[in-house]
């Protein structure tokens, strides 16, 4: 077992790039805008401004209209800065690989159904490991079996290692793929750079309310829109309850850390990406979860969840923060809770006006340039008030202005609850969005407390937007 705080084997990033294969098409993040006849990209995550020679234009507007890339290499180090900034989304080719290239590895511990659900749904699979994790009755259908309980992350561990195809799909217990899943995700490893891809994760829908709200709601299921994976960014991670991997990236990195109970693949995922490759988001294969059957259940796992920010933040420092925004913002709202509403709105503004200022040269609109600026300062806000739930709220109730601060950061729930078409009533979906947040946070300040480390409850303060050189 290796002690909490070392760092696990990274290999060291490639520094030369392959080319993008040719053939890939490329689509457009919802996020992009473009203006000056198409030299100036605005979008990604995190934001950034970027601008692009003429020649370099015309090619994104080639791409946008549906031609795939040919194989060119400027072409192909143009279309990588663009996948990598979140602009642009790879859509490949036909793929060589097939259901023989890949092994499935399923992690399991006393859910006998559920991995009997799970193998009848993964016939096309012709090699499949159940690595059974000490269940109190060993499991039949087991390949492998640990005598005692040793961790999600040593039983996927001890299942990858007897795998020989060239890629490994992890699929947990409590999982079931919908058919054809992995129609969308092989095709993506086509570009050798793609270390792993994850499918989206969605909870099955059921009767009860907790049901009905972790359908809208789970913590597993990451969206609509496809991403590259990168830390702080709009998808910073992605669970390992659902994720194919390239067999030679793992060895790479010595696989999971079984040092961590929780939170082993945000890690893997970190290392992952650490070495120069890139681990994609493809939500449009789906693989159904079965959620939590009780509260009590439920929030023990949001609680355990959040017991791993701590030792991540050993790990990876620079990966976690419970709150990411700009000084300016960070004044703004400062002001507003500490009960300067004139000050606040004048800086709001003053900071707003700025913005046009500094993007006047890059030939973007002043109504863009302010309506950014502005939905900034919101977005802000609304980070601080999940900040405030979920970190913060221990030290918000001890004053004044951190009760008032902490009843704010209850009205965003309040008005999702009573804002969107859910399943479930405004009063209880209201209820459950709160407790999620708080449970989690528990369980982030006794990890904190417990590893002597605070970084998962200090803000950090960036640049907007970002350029990139």
């Amino acid at each position: 077992m290796m002690p909490i705080g070392r760092p696990r084997k990274t290999s060291a990033p490639r520094e030369r790039r392959t080319p993008l294969p040719a053939g890939t098409r490329l689509v457009p993040d919802d996020s992009l805008r473009r203006f000056d006849g198409g030299r100036v990209l605005l979008g990604g995550s995190p934001l950034r401004l970027l601008r692009l020679r003429r020649d370099a234009a015309g090619r994104v507007e080639d791409w946008l209209e549906g031609r795939p890339t040919d194989g060119d290499r400027a072409e192909g180090a143009l279309a990588r800065r663009l996948i990598d900034a979140g602009m642009l989304h790879p859509l490949p080719g036909a793929s060589a690989l097939g259901p023989a290239d890949v092994t499935l590895v399923v992690p399991v511990r006393d859910n006998p159904e559920g991995v009997a659900r799970l193998l009848a749904a993964t016939t096309g699979l012709a090699a499949r490991i159940v690595v059974d994790d000490g269940s109190v009755v060993p499991l039949p259908q087991a390949t492998h079996r640990h005598r005692a309980p040793a961790g999600p992350a040593a039983a996927r561990n001890t299942g990858w290692r007897q795998v020989t195809s060239s890629l490994v799909a992890f699929l947990d217990s409590d999982t079931i793929p919908e058919p054809g899943w992995l129609e969308s995700v092989l095709p993506l490893f086509t570009d050798p750079e793609v270390l792993a891809v994850a499918p989206r994760v969605r909870s099955l829908p059921g009767p009860g309310a907790l049901s009905r709200y972790e359908a809208e709601r789970s913590s597993l299921d990451l969206g609509r829109r496809p991403a590259a994976v990168r830390p702080m960014s709009r998808v910073g991670y992605v669970p390992s309850a659902a994720l194919v991997i390239r067999r030679t990236a793992l060895s790479a990195v010595d696989g999971f850390d079984e040092a961590l109970r929780f939170g082993e693949d945000v890690d893997l995922v970190w290392r992952l990406i650490a070495t120069g490759g890139t681990v994609r988001y493809q939500p449009q294969a789906t693989v159904w979860h079965q959620p939590r059957p009780t509260l009590r259940a439920w929030l023990r796992q949001r609680f355990a969840y959040g017991t791993s920010a701590a030792p991540l933040a050993l790990r990876h420092p620079e990966n976690l923060s419970c709150a990411s925004l700009s000084p300016f913002s960070a004044a703004v709202w400062a002001l507003l809770m500490t009960g300067r509403p004139l000050g606040g709105l004048s800086l709001a503004a003053a900071t707003s006006a700025l913005l046009p200022r500094k993007l006047r040269g890059h030939a973007i609109p002043v109504g863009t340039a302010f309506g950014l600026a502005a939905r900034g300062h919101l977005g802000a806000g609304r980070i601080l008030a999940d900040a405030t739930r979920r970190a913060w709220w221990p030290l918000a109730l001890s004053g004044k202005a951190g009760r008032r601060a902490l009843i704010a950061a209850l009205l965003p729930c309040l008005i999702e609850g009573c804002s969107y078409g859910h399943e479930l009533d405004p009063a209880r979906w209201t209820a459950l969005r709160i407790t999620d947040d708080l449970a989690y946070g528990a369980g982030v300040w006794t990890g904190c407390l417990r590893h002597r480390v605070m970084t998962p409850l200090l803000p950090r303060l960036t640049n907007w937007p970002g350029r990139t050189p």
